[in-house]
């Protein structure tokens, strides 16, 4: 797989990850920061790390599953691990502007 070809696919599945919401919160889990890291190698096999805003939130295996199934459709992805992580610890500095705004912390 080229750099590009890569990069495509890390757009996509960036993409698809704006469309995953905990129930509780209008904000889409990448622009709330949770998504730590996005490593998709050679053969397709993606790893995600990712957190919650906190960590006994009701619905986490909800939005893992959701994670995971809707990333393992986009196109180059032969498969998806999603990995919870807990550190760093998450906070409202790692949302993008627009999640803010979005939440009224601007």
């Amino acid at each position: 797989m080229t750099q590009e070809e890569k990069f495509a696919i890390e757009s996509r599945i960036v993409d698809v990850l704006r469309t995953v919401f905990d129930p509780e919160i209008p904000v889409n889990v990448y622009d709330l920061g949770l998504i730590y890291r996005i490593e998709l190698a050679d053969d397709g096999t993606l790893d995600i790390d990712m957190t919650f805003t906190a960590p006994t939130c009701p619905v986490a295996d909800y939005i893992l599953q959701d994670v995971r199934q809707k990333v393992e459709t986009v196109t180059g992805v032969t498969s998806a691990n999603v990995h919870l992580v807990f550190e760093p610890e998450w906070d409202k500095s790692m949302m993008s502007e627009e999640a803010r705004m979005e939440l009224g912390f601007d």
